[in-house]
């Protein structure tokens, strides 16, 4: 644990270790910004970070643009950024990665911080302005560092592995938390994409079946080109299909078919009954002959 921070040696801490160990000391301020500095520590990488980061500051005021406030998380686990109404986390500074803190000599507004980057490994220096809090931070940030390293000479060493761990483990959750809105994201859009397409696939004209209009009596009207609509027993049952009048055959009394003679050839009739029907025709033929 680096421990070159600047703080001045006759101000004592102003929070009790259990403030800092159990929970945290909040601040509010003003985040000009953080920058990229080329050594872990030094008055003139901060002095140089600051004046980098108010040029560009003042520029952005000058197009409107106003200073974000922030609210500031000091404990020994390190120091919070977070966004003061949805106390959403901006970025969260360990303190095992804080290699340097000092308040401004020239401008008693601004305090800066040091702190090794987890993903890219690089330094970034973070300046912020609090018009009354400015030296307290850095005091308090101070007191977090002493006593974290009470703790790491008390425990051996674990207790920094433990925190390293936790602190992995909560950055591991960010991320699923993140990548879990990107997935959501990503389902919404394509929902409504299935939504439009279906809306452009179904067939403009088409009409949904629709049951036919019954009159003052509740039923169906008679037409002679539609079949009358079943009507079911009173066992429940439907009746069996009524063939139309074109396929039924005609009858007689009896319920035989009846003779077409000019529909039936001679192969039609058994033997006996055509050489009676021919002796019949002989017979015929020679009395009206002898008339």
């Amino acid at each position: 644990m680096n421990r070159a921070f600047s703080r001045k040696k006759d101000k004592t801490w102003m929070h009790t270790p259990e403030a800092l160990s159990k929970h945290y000391i909040p601040y509010n301020a003003k985040f000009l910004g953080s920058t990229e500095v080329e050594q872990p520590k030094g008055t003139e990488v901060v002095r140089d970070a600051v004046r980098k980061l108010k040029f560009a500051r003042h520029i952005k005021k000058s197009e409107g643009q106003k200073i974000p406030k922030v609210e500031l998380q000091i404990s020994i686990y390190g120091v919070k950024i977070l966004e003061p109404k949805t106390k959403e986390v901006q970025h969260n500074c360990q303190l095992h990665r804080i290699s340097f803190c000092a308040d401004d000599k020239t401008d008693k507004r601004i305090f800066t911080f040091i702190c090794k980057d987890a993903e890219s490994h690089k330094h970034l220096c973070y300046v912020f302005d609090s018009e009354k809090c400015a030296e307290e931070i850095t005091l308090t940030i101070g007191q977090a560092f002493n006593l974290a390293y009470r703790k790491f000479l008390e425990s051996g060493g674990k207790d920094v592995e433990t925190r390293k761990q936790i602190a992995g483990l909560q950055k591991r959750i960010q991320d699923l938390e993140a990548e879990n809105v990107e997935l959501k994201n990503k389902v919404q859009g394509l929902e409504n994409q299935l939504r439009i397409a279906q809306v452009c696939t179904s067939p403009a004209g088409s009409v949904s079946p629709q049951s036919p209009s019954t009159d003052i009596f509740d039923m169906v009207p008679f037409s002679p080109t539609s079949p009358p609509p079943p009507v079911p027993t009173p066992n429940g049952t439907q009746p069996p299909p009524v063939p139309g009048r074109a396929a039924q055959t005609k009858r007689d009394l009896f319920g035989a078919e009846p003779f077409d003679p000019f529909s039936c050839a001679a192969g039609d009739f058994p033997p006996d009954i055509q050489s009676k029907l021919d002796e019949m025709q002989r017979q015929r033929w020679r009395g009206s002959k002898w008339d």
